[in-house]
């Protein structure tokens, strides 16, 4: 059973920056892409980034790219997002996700057959 568990959010102020983990375990990373999801206060997820662990290229969302960056150690089955220039609307509970390959958008859940718990994210001043 594969298990997936974020760590790394906080509280931030605007134009700051947060690198958060999604430790994997019960199965090797290399076998599977890992996405990032996010969900703020009455809203539905919405989808962040997605990587192939075995070295494909990674997908981001229009909201994100050039802030964010996703990328994997698979010596330490462990994925980062590491998110820079916050701004207040990134404020939302990250999830992790594990698929067998990115889907063509990320904002694809069905794909995702494990999700951790999430970690909260703050933008504020």
């Amino acid at each position: 059973q594969l298990q997936l568990v974020e760590s790394g959010g906080g509280l931030v102020q605007p134009g700051g920056s947060l690198r958060l983990s999604c430790a994997v375990s019960g199965s090797t990373l290399e076998y599977h892409a890992i996405g990032w999801f996010r969900q703020a206060p009455g809203k539905e997820h919405e989808g962040v980034s997605c990587i192939k662990a075995n070295g494909g290229s990674a997908d981001y969302a229009d909201s994100v790219k050039g802030r964010f960056t996703i990328d994997t150690d698979n010596a330490k089955n462990t994925v980062y997002l590491q998110m820079n220039s916050l701004k207040p609307e990134d404020t939302a509970v990250y999830y992790c996700a594990a698929a067998w390959g990115c889907p063509t958008g990320v904002d694809v859940k069905s794909e995702y057959d494990y999700w951790g718990q999430g970690t909260q994210v703050t933008v504020s001043s």
